[in-house]
């Protein structure tokens, strides 16, 4: 058999998979929905209330690679009283669940900072677990103009 002979049946097998079903592609964007089960799935299914938690994130982006983002805890950090951990999530990113920053009454602030990728305009929440269980969370809402992230179709 010639090589092109090959190529082609291969070609058209891999086609005819594709259209079977056999093959899945994966949406390259998360949904609110999505979200929401990830914070869940981390989380549990305890009451999550709003306030005491603050996340910070410019309202506009020009570029999505790379978002200062910034969430602080009304917490005094002590051994009886502190923050033990904050998650971020954000809606439409390929993956929901973004990071986790695990804190102690060493820590001394609880105050943390990163940088990373959005893939879309859209909310970003952050989820924080206090050392006598509670959990607290902060929401916010950011424009991108450039997008990141994103996953070409192959």
């Amino acid at each position: 058999m010639e090589r092109r002979a090959f190529l082609k049946i291969a070609g058209g097998v891999a086609a005819g998979l594709g259209l079977t079903g056999i093959v899945t592609v994966k949406p390259a964007r998360a949904t609110p929905a999505e979200m929401q089960e990830a914070i869940r799935a981390v989380v549990g299914s305890a009451r999550i209330t709003p306030g005491k938690v603050k996340l910070e994130l410019p309202p506009l982006i020009e570029n999505g690679n790379a978002v200062p983002l910034t969430v602080t805890v009304d917490s005094p950090m002590t051994e009886a009283e502190h923050v033990r951990v904050v998650h971020v999530f954000t809606e439409k990113n390929p993956q929901p669940y973004v990071v986790s920053f695990h804190l102690g009454p060493r820590a001394g602030r609880a105050r943390v900072s990163t940088r990373m990728r959005l893939a879309d305009s859209q909310n970003v929440v952050a989820v924080c677990q206090l050392s006598d269980g509670s959990l607290w969370s902060d929401s916010a809402a950011v424009v991108v103009t450039l997008a990141a992230c994103l996953e070409d179709g192959i």
